[in-house]
């Protein structure tokens, strides 16, 4: 189970922060259970782990079998919460170095994420002379960059296998019923699966849109789910002492009240890169909203003590970090002994890397508190499918009573939107002539 440890932000917590907080934390947990708080439609997620549709999930699994044996490749096509979920969790268990690696499951390229032309162009190249298949993810089958890209990779496969077998190359994950991507996949015959209309992007990863990818990369999505189902199960309880998710969202918001409006999510790991972009978001689009919300940033420690570690040591004191622990790895690697000792390391021989990287932790926990970084740690476990999901969970329910504490819908993304309307209007969409003609007069001045 995760356990939170807030000794290290004692110094800024009020004594009685806890039983002022405790009863908006009681109507924000009853609000997600129940989903009757703002954006309740989309609190689908707060019940999944348990509540999922087994014939889907077993189709999942018999789908990634398949791509398994007759495709080298999978291109996973979708952006923000279509994609980082899947990105974090293959990278976190399996290696950033995923690719590069030899195994025998198929390599995964995640594209149509953003509009870079030689991103593009790299991704095809790197499939040319490969069998592989396409996994498509989008609600509507509309969003630019997932949509443009489809075009490319779909191309791709029609014109190296035709159009029928290029058809069952294509999984679709996509809306239950309407939408032109569904529409798309019911006149070509794409295997499809389904993006429930009661979970937002960033709250999917435990959906078909994460698990299809995840499976595909061997990765046991069994224990994922069996993880996640264990803390729904924590979760469940309506009190500080026994839900970390409480302990986390109540220290954050209290930092945050205190003048602490950065929060940066360190690991020690550099394969939980990935993880800390899908808490990015899913943080950011969730809390960041009429002008409040704490801004999510993450660093990979030891390699950013180097570069952002003087920054957090000295700079302005308006951020904390919470810091992800895991239990010790599979490989211990002691130090060598060397006769020469021209580094003088020998007193570190045959000290084995985690314990080398415990103390380096340690250390700097202690000097960013001494500096006036306060920290939460989050303690995970041994890095595994079952602790991956349920820290999954404990993130996503921390970050509904977060955004309820705020007062802010943690389920919507209106700002989100402003972006999508300029693009459009100066590509040239039609019915956006009049935005196009104001744009263009703005970006002469």
């Amino acid at each position: 189970m995760i356990r939170i440890d807030l000794s290290n932000t004692q110094q800024l917590l009020q004594a009685n922060y806890v039983a002022a907080l405790s009863s908006r934390l009681h109507i924000a947990h009853e609000q997600l259970q129940k989903g009757n708080g703002s954006g309740g439609e989309f609190t689908g997620w707060v019940h999944l782990p348990t509540d999922y549709d087994r014939e889907e999930f077993a189709r999942i699994k018999k789908a990634a079998k398949k791509i398994q044996s007759d495709s080298q490749a999978l291109v996973v096509i979708g952006i923000g919460g279509s994609y980082l979920g899947a990105r974090g969790v293959i990278e976190c268990l399996c290696s950033p170095n995923y690719n590069l690696k030899k195994k025998n499951t198929p390599n995964i390229y995640f594209i149509g994420n953003g509009l870079s032309s030689e991103a593009l162009s790299e991704t095809m190249e790197l499939l040319d002379g490969v069998d592989f298949s396409v996994n498509v993810i989008s609600k509507s089958g509309t969003t630019t960059e997932p949509a443009v890209a489809f075009r490319f990779f779909r191309r791709m496969l029609e014109e190296k296998y035709g159009k029928a077998e290029a058809a069952r190359r294509i999984y679709a994950t996509t809306d239950r019923t309407k939408g032109a991507l569904k529409s798309l996949a019911n006149e070509n015959g794409y295997e499809t699966f389904v993006v429930p209309d009661d979970v937002g992007g960033r709250y999917s990863v435990l959906t078909a849109v994460g698990l299809l990818p995840i499976a595909v990369a061997g990765i046991d999505i069994d224990e994922l789910m069996s993880g996640a189902a264990a803390m729904q199960a924590n979760c469940v309880a309506d009190d500080m002492a026994s839900n970390p998710a409480w302990q986390y969202a109540a220290a954050r918001y209290e930092l945050y009240r205190s003048g602490k409006h950065i929060e940066i999510l360190a690991a020690y790991e550099p394969s939980f890169r990935f993880m800390a972009e899908w808490w990015k978001q899913l943080y950011g689009e969730s809390e960041g909203k009429e002008n409040k919300g704490l801004f999510p940033a993450s660093v990979e420690f030891t390699a950013d003590l180097h570069s952002m570690g003087q920054y957090i040591q000295q700079g302005e004191r308006h951020i904390f970090e919470s810091v992800v622990r895991f239990g010790t790895s599979k490989d211990e690697n002691p130090v060598p002994f060397d006769e020469v000792n021209g580094d003088g390391l020998n007193f570190l021989a045959g000290k084995s890397m985690d314990f080398i990287a415990t103390q380096a932790m340690d250390g700097t926990l202690l000097a960013h508190v001494e500096g006036g970084v306060p920290n939460i740690i989050v303690r995970v476990g041994q890095k595994n499918a079952y602790t991956l999901g349920e820290m999954i969970y404990f993130f996503e329910y921390a970050c509904g009573l977060s955004g309820y504490l705020l007062g802010v819908n943690p389920f919507d993304q209106p700002g989100v939107e402003a972006y999508k309307k300029n693009m459009f209007a100066l590509l040239g969409k039609p019915g956006y002539e009049k935005l196009r003609e104001e744009l263009l007069n703005k970006l002469k001045r």
